[in-house]
């Protein structure tokens, strides 16, 4: 899951050390060799052998330099000896070493010891604009990814890094700690909230589009909430959709729990508040309230629900959406937001999100707590919700 996310944070981390790790150490100091002018080697003519003396013997003719052009006509050559290669050449005097101080390419004069590197604007301009368009392909919705940008170039601009310093790790640690303040949201503690109240039923209504796993997921809470000791009683008001009263029978055999319902067609809220009196009278701790997955543009099924929560006036309002929708499932819980108010989340099929941007659009956008999260089709596949799940899921 979350392998898009995950790809594209990863890419903006391997250009951004390229683009500010200096090359190889080694080649920053160099301590540079005076080069030696070879000693030129003289080209001879080899003598002709001296020919018997005769009664006045004719001087030896001189050694003759060649030409160059006449190099490739001699067959055989005589190196000369020392002494005439120090006559014919003079071999320059060594000259004095020196240290040569080589400018990286990305401008920075290093020092062989206490080397640093100072962040600047030029150095992360360009990738953060790579960074804020990767993160749009991830789901991440606009003024998220731009605020997310931003910050990222607050933290990084005028940042020291010291030799020595592991740049990949530090970029991860600051992108890990902006994700995580993105991220942050006030808290809830379901089953403490849940003990707290001291007039029992404790009311949630779940809230959200069709075919998302409302009542699935009611199911798993019960099982979660049952496993703590406490007793959870189901009013079936989704009254509009065909068989849906008979699916959420089948999961309260399953958990032996009590539903209370009317016929189809029946008015919703007063389902509900059948539901709540039937629970106070049996000392039940937890009223779940289903209700009909209804598309946010429907206006007739959006004020029902506006009249549910008048009604049972719930304690809790969770909305359930699936993680893997993308940028709908934001634009949908603004709009259930805006009618019946939406207290916290529970996003389904997190396990199915391929690209992983809507989890945090969602906690940034709506400044509301994912409570839990569905990774499987079993009861005990709804786990809490922690932003450490996300981190760790991108980051590592």
């Amino acid at each position: 899951m979350f392998d898009l996310l995950k790809k594209k944070l990863s890419g903006f981390t391997e250009k951004f050390k390229k683009k500010v790790e200096p090359a190889d150490e080694k080649k920053e100091i160099l301590i540079q060799e005076p080069v030696k002018e070879p000693v030129p080697k003289p080209i001879l003519k080899k003598p002709k052998p001296l020919e018997k003396p005769t009664a006045v013997q004719e001087k030896p003719k001189a050694v003759e330099v060649l030409e160059e052009a006449e190099v490739e006509e001699i067959a055989e050559l005589e190196e000369p000896t020392t002494e005439e290669a120090m006559e014919i050449a003079e071999i320059p005097e060594e000259q004095p070493r020196e240290l040569t101080a080589k400018v990286s390419k990305f401008g920075r004069l290093k020092k062989a010891l206490g080397a640093e590197i100072t962040i600047h604007e030029s150095d992360v301009k360009d990738l953060l604009w790579e960074l804020e368009l990767s993160l749009l392909e991830a789901d991440v919705e606009q003024t998220t990814a731009e605020e997310i940008s931003k910050e990222l170039k607050q933290r990084l601009v005028g940042k020291k890094i010291k030799k020595g310093q592991n740049i990949d790790s530090v970029l991860k640690s600051e992108i890990r700690s902006v994700l995580a303040t993105i991220m942050k949201t006030e808290g809830l503690d379901l089953e403490k909230e849940i003990r707290a109240k001291k007039e029992k039923p404790y009311r949630i209504l779940f809230l959200g589009p069709n075919g998302a796993g409302k009542t699935t997921t009611i199911a798993k809470l019960t099982h979660r909430l049952q496993e703590k000791g406490l007793k959870v009683l189901w009013s079936a008001s989704d009254t509009f959709r065909a068989a849906s009263i008979e699916q959420l029978e089948k999961h309260a055999a399953n958990l032996k729990v009590r539903v209370v319902k009317h016929s189809y067609g029946a008015d919703p809220a007063a389902v509900a508040f059948d539901a709540i009196k039937a629970a106070q009278s049996r000392g039940i701790d937890v009223v779940m309230i289903d209700s009909a997955g209804r598309q946010e543009t429907d206006s007739n099924l959006m004020q029902e629900l506006n009249k549910i929560v008048r009604v049972t006036q719930p304690d809790l309002r969770i909305y359930i959406g699936e993680a893997f929708t993308g940028q709908a499932l934001l634009q949908q819980a603004q709009e259930y937001d805006k009618v019946a108010g939406v207290d916290a989340f529970i996003l389904t099929k997190i396990d199915c999100d391929a690209k992983g941007g809507t989890t945090i659009s969602l906690l940034y956008k709506l400044k509301k707590p994912i409570l839990f999260v569905g990774v499987g089709q079993e009861y005990p596949d709804l786990k809490k919700f922690d932003p450490e799940f996300v981190l760790k899921q991108v980051i590592g």
